[in-house]
């Protein structure tokens, strides 16, 4: 356990020590989010924090290397194929964040990294379901491994809308599969607690609480699309090679009914922890197509512009995203330890406390994480009736409508 939370703070480290060096980089670059109609911030930001992220992997991934204890993860070439797949789409991200790739380029460029991680051993060979589900085609096995780490990294990328966003929903749900990961290596090993996927999802919490400081609200720099998509890809690839260390048909009729719930948590547990945004990109594409729009046509309907419409601080919104992602994640991994009566019990509590976050007084009444308190200004006072105010009266930041923000911009 120390050795992964040594990586995951020097990951921290460094992406925090290097974050201002992107942003120097962006602006010599001219990598800058521009204020449009649909954005959410003021003023332009720069958007390259994916490249302190990559730099923060990398470093840790090779100080890992050094260790005697993880060295049977690297008698493999799957760590330096996510690291390489990371560093692919951190390039695509840095292009398409200055020059605005199309489309077709940009999934291009996402097969393309997939592929090579794919051809570095990191492909989905079996399903673990109670029965046994193995993928006999390499053909088969190649495209589901492209496939997953193309909707992972879109996926992310649909959900960064709002500073900080992004970064902390796979913090948090980093921090529940690290947890059920390392739980997982105790048991299939307990003289050996190396494991690739441990390592990946400790370096990839680490990266996203070193970036934070610098992204939550009032952000310095946006992650841009060659941070998320570092996030999906990393994460996917993670999931790929911890998916399917369980072999359940070696189980036999050892395990009841109840006890074989587990047997889904590697297929349960990556769907949880992208849940927000596998489902803010499902409605997305969904609702683009049903008014005859390319999926990728920006929007005001995402699920985080939804929060500021209920009537949510900038703030306030993120952090209640925070809530269900720890709800979603942390309740899939506590199927590991606990029956899942309780924990179905238990995720219907917490369900019902993030539904009064989300719906409740919060909206509408006190200050708590207002967007004046963290930004340092404060609502004027109304004039007085019959007066004539010299200038302006700044509207509170609750009560003025919020334009969007397009995919991949914070």
């Amino acid at each position: 356990m120390r050795a992964y939370l040594l990586l995951m703070f020097v990951a921290a480290a460094v992406t925090y020590l290097a974050t201002p060096g992107a942003r120097w980089v962006a602006y010599r670059t001219n990598a800058i989010t521009p204020v449009r109609a649909r954005d959410v911030h003021a003023q332009p930001r720069p958007r390259l924090g994916g490249l302190a992220m990559l730099l923060g992997l990398a470093v840790a991934v090779v100080l890992a290397s050094q260790m005697p204890f993880l060295a049977g993860v690297f008698a493999e070439p799957q760590a330096w194929g996510i690291v390489g797949g990371a560093a692919i789409v951190c390039l695509l991200g840095w292009a398409d964040d200055v020059w605005d790739l199309d489309w077709v380029t940009k999934l291009a460029g996402q097969v393309l990294a997939a592929g090579f991680m794919a051809l570095q051993q990191v492909q989905l060979t079996s399903l673990p379901t109670p029965d046994g589900l193995y993928i006999s085609s390499p053909q088969i096995s190649l495209v589901a491994t492209i496939l997953i780490v193309v909707v992972a990294m879109n996926a992310v990328n649909f959900v960064d809308g709002l500073d900080g966003l992004a970064a902390g929903l796979i913090a948090i749900g980093g921090s529940a599969f690290f947890v059920y990961s390392y739980g997982l290596t105790q048991q299939a090993s307990p003289r050996d607690y190396s494991s690739l996927a441990t390592m990946m999802v400790a370096v990839l919490v680490g990266v996203c609480l070193g970036f934070l400081p610098h992204n939550f609200f009032p952000s310095h720099i946006f992650m841009g699309d060659s941070g998320s998509m570092v996030l999906g890809l990393v994460f996917a690839g993670a999931t790929i090679t911890v998916t399917g260390n369980i072999d359940p048909s070696a189980a036999g009729d050892s395990i009841s009914g109840a006890q074989r719930v587990s047997l889904f948590i590697p297929l349960l547990l990556p769907v949880a922890v992208v849940l927000l945004p596998l489902l803010d990109m499902a409605m997305a594409v969904i609702r683009r197509l049903a008014a005859g729009k390319s999926p990728f046509h920006p929007d005001r309907m995402h699920l985080h512009h939804r929060m500021l419409a209920l009537g949510h601080s900038h703030r306030r919104a993120v952090l209640i995203l925070y809530v269900w992602a720890a709800v979603f994640s942390f309740g899939a991994a506590a199927l590991v330890w606990w029956d899942w009566k309780a924990v179905l019990a238990g995720l219907g509590v917490a369900v019902v406390v993030a539904l009064l976050l989300t719906l409740g007084p919060l909206r509408t009444r006190g200050r708590f994480l207002d967007d004046d308190v963290a930004t340092g200004a404060h609502p004027t006072v109304p004039p007085p009736a019959g007066a004539v105010p010299s200038r302006p009266t700044p509207v509170p930041p609750t009560s003025r409508t919020t334009p969007p923000a397009h995919e991949g911009r914070s």
